[in-house]
């Protein structure tokens, strides 16, 4: 395991505030030597915490173009039809998955293809599991053009500890499934929108792995004959 490079700028300061304030407080408060170790202790806890958050595992990704997995760690937490405004302005099957604190936050790309829209949008916190999240909060939306031929839609929403959404792809790459296309740091999820007659591999509650696991199987499109 290692640590993500969205990372490793924040532990490094965090570490040296973190060791500024530990030796500060033996220094000025060297009477309270209790309260020190409590201190130190919640430090080197506070530390870790923020450490396995920026933890980048290896993965054994699965690559198939019908298959669409999963692009982050976390549970299902919406399989339903609904209106997508944004792009497709008709009802698409929606599949939403909750990353808690602890979870992993890479996301990756569910399929392969080209992408065909991509939007960066302000907003609000809401927390993550808000109906109104997908709609209100700071998010990205990204549609690709699968290899197998269905258009999907993902989307990046930052939960109400999250404060910056990091993407790295933009209109017309080619992105290749399991492969990072961003960062979501803290708590977040992430809705992904198919075709209303995807087969879903996945049930309400089912814990989810980036890169891993199977959500659904798409409809290859036929080929043209003309």
């Amino acid at each position: 395991m290692k640590i993500h490079k969205e990372g490793r700028r924040i532990l490094f300061f965090t570490l040296l505030a973190l060791l500024a304030v530990n030796l500060l407080l033996f220094r000025v408060n060297a009477a309270n030597d209790t309260f020190n170790k409590i201190f130190a202790g919640a430090s080197v806890v506070a530390f870790l915490l923020l450490l396995q958050f920026f933890r980048s595992p290896f993965r054994n990704l699965l690559t198939h173009e019908d298959f669409l997995v999963s692009p982050v760690d976390g549970k299902v937490v919406v399989i339903e039809d609904v209106h997508e405004p944004e792009y497709f302005d008709d009802t698409r099957k929606q599949i939403s998955i909750f990353m808690s604190p602890i979870n992993v936050h890479i996301t990756r790309n569910p399929i392969s293809g080209i992408v065909r829209y991509f939007r960066y949008h302000p907003g609000n916190y809401l927390v993550a599991w808000h109906p109104k999240s997908s709609t209100k909060n700071e998010r990205t939306t990204v549609v690709v053009e699968s290899d197998a031929g269905p258009f999907v839609l993902f989307r990046q929403i930052a939960g109400a500890m999250a404060r910056r959404i990091v993407w790295y792809v933009n209109e017309g790459d080619e992105v290749t499934q399991g492969e990072e296309f961003g960062f979501i740091k803290f708590g977040s999820r992430v809705d992904i929108f198919v075709p209303v007659d995807t087969e879903m591999k996945v049930k309400m509650g089912d814990k989810v792995k980036g890169g891993e696991t199977v959500i659904a199987q798409l409809k290859t499109n036929p080929p043209r004959l003309f």
